[in-house]
């Protein structure tokens, strides 16, 4: 057979297809003998770029399909899933708009709400009952029966704005305005028409795990767990977190800001400073609201733990709450949790047979609890320092005597985890959860991913301070988050105070130092396919110039990651 040579990666196999066959007809024909995949193909990868299964193949390919074992399996699954929940929805409340507003533990929160916003700009939102979303669960699974296909077109940014503003969803009328493209390509759904950022599965009957559980004012869409995709996501209610997250949430929409057309509103019109200038008003707030707290509990807490995921801004959020601490007449004393690792050869190690040095089991929580046991009582300890290089503690004279007005301030992965000091006294600790918890979407149906905001943040600080390039931050990302899952997100509800370092202006500040350091990956590399994704990501967003960076205080957290912090 004449045709296009392409090679698969699930099969380690050339290929011969006619021009314009569609990689779904390339799956099921290279499906029959042997199942590629032990899960329902979702989408592929085209030389290292994700496409739809409707993607024709007019070249040659490298080419590797997709499930739901695959990240970008998974989004594909879920934004398609969004697309179901957002018709119904349509359906249901045609005078009304369903905004996927921020990313749970549990799925994605959502809210129906009204075309107007409050008088101070806040969203008003529609409060559902258990009944109307069992309701729309209902209707969402007569969709997925039906096995519909997704299909999709390209209109025109006149057509666009008009559909998308008839149906409420200015915020992705406002977005498309301001990326200065003339057509778009849309997705439909038996007739119902919609924009997302990236392909979709191709029917509805992929997408039977699911469930819908009302939450707060609004509902938690609920998809499958990863290495089980019959059954969803536990329902776990953090209400720490998702109060954080819904006070960002309502803070943008007071702003002006809810979605990035707003965002991009706001740079193009050259009223970013003012933005700059009231985020980091908020921030400085928030800092002396917690250290006010813990100026309340003054005659019992003498230590304060920092925990957060990486690149969440830790350091710098110690700094500045130590700051505050020493406005209300508070002495604070930093001891560095790095400096009470076990010795090399007592590190437990992985399923790899790697170091695991982020297992609670690599800290010396003999010699931690035993040494804040003896500052609580007013002993005097010498602090150890720990060299990474050798893999061992020393102990130099450094000697720490805790005083009256002195407190503790120290941050690690374990802070929130009561396992690390079992002996203390729990009414002396005072614990902050730190995270960059943005609640800014790209339009109404389109979330941001924290995780994804924090990888820029560690990308852009790794390159610059420990000269480390982006391929390996991202290939080394999701080993990060496995570890943020096991020691860090399971103890958020234990934080006495939560500190949102998320700013409303960063991604314009991100874009103009990832995008560079993204383009540096090569198509050939493992890491490709992400930083193509990431580059998509950024393309909706215009960046900051130099001189607006500029007004960006030096105090400010996104300095620990641009460069330029005094503190």
């Amino acid at each position: 057979m004449e045709g296009i040579r392409i090679f698969c990666e699930n099969t380690s196999s050339y290929e011969k297809v006619s021009i314009g066959t569609t990689l779904s007809e390339l799956y099921v024909r290279m499906n029959q003998n042997k199942p590629m995949l032990d899960e329902p193909v979702l989408a592929a990868l085209v030389d290292n770029k994700l496409k739809s299964l409707d993607y024709k193949i007019i070249n040659p390919h490298n080419i590797r399909f997709i499930g739901y074992s695959h990240p970008d399996g998974r989004r594909t699954y879920i934004r398609s899933l969004c697309f179901v929940l957002q018709k119904v929805v349509r359906e249901m409340f045609p005078d009304k708009v369903l905004v996927i507003d921020y990313s749970l533990p549990s799925g994605l929160y959502c809210e129906i709400r009204e075309a107007h916003n409050m008088d101070d700009g806040r969203p008003c939102v529609y409060f559902v009952t258990d009944s109307e979303v069992g309701h729309i669960e209902a209707r969402m699974r007569e969709i997925i029966a039906a096995d519909l296909r997704f299909g999709k077109k390209m209109l025109s940014l006149q057509e666009c704005c008009q559909i998308y503003e008839s149906q409420h969803q200015t915020e992705k009328a406002n977005l498309l305005k301001t990326l200065g493209r003339f057509n778009y390509n849309v997705y439909m759904l038996d007739g119902y028409v919609d924009t997302f950022y990236g392909p979709l599965v191709p029917s509805t009957g992929l997408l039977s795990t699911f469930s819908l559980m009302a939450f707060n004012d609004g509902f938690c869409l609920q998809y499958p767990m990863e290495g089980d995709t019959d059954r969803v996501l536990p329902m776990k209610r953090q209400s720490k977190l998702a109060t954080a997250l819904k006070e960002h949430s309502d803070w943008c929409s007071i702003m002006g800001v809810r979605g990035v057309g707003e965002l991009n509103r706001k740079v193009l019109s050259g009223e970013i400073i003012c933005l700059i200038n009231l985020s980091e008003a908020l921030h400085e707030r928030k800092y002396a609201d917690i250290a006010d707290q813990i100026y309340a509990r003054r005659g019992s807490v003498k230590i304060v733990f920092i925990a957060g995921p990486s690149s969440s801004g830790k350091t710098s959020t110690s700094k500045r709450l130590a700051q505050q601490c020493r406005i209300l007449g508070m002495n604070p004393r930093v001891i560095e949790l790095d400096n009470y690792f076990v010795e090399r050869e007592q590190t437990p190690r992985d399923e790899n047979g790697e170091y695991d040095f982020e297992a609670l089991g690599a800290m010396d929580l003999d010699l931690l609890g035993r040494q804040l046991n003896d500052l609580l009582a007013g002993k005097e300890v010498e602090i150890p320092r720990f060299d990474f290089k050798e893999g061992r503690k020393y102990f130099e004279g450094n000697f720490m005597q805790l005083h009256d007005k002195d407190i503790l301030i120290m941050e690690g992965i374990h802070a929130l985890n009561p396992a690390m000091i079992p002996g203390v006294d729990p009414s002396k600790v005072f614990r902050v959860y730190a995270s960059a918890l943005t609640s800014l979407s790209i339009d109404e149906n389109n979330n941001i991913s924290t995780s994804d905001n924090r990888m820029l943040r560690r990308m852009i600080r790794d390159n610059r301070t420990r000269g480390i390039n982006p391929e390996k931050t991202i290939m080394m990302w999701q080993s990060v988050r496995r570890g943020e899952n096991r020691n860090i997100f399971p103890f958020q509800e234990n934080a006495d105070a939560v500190f949102n370092s998320a700013h409303i202006f960063e991604l314009p500040v991100l874009k103009y130092y990832a995008e560079p350091l993204l383009r540096r990956i090569a198509p050939s590399s493992p890491a490709y396919a992400e930083a193509y994704r990431m580059l998509k990501f950024l393309d909706y967003i215009v960046a900051l110039t130099p001189a607006e960076m500029a007004a960006i205080p030096p105090t400010s957290i996104l300095r620990e990651f641009i460069d330029g912090q005094i503190l």
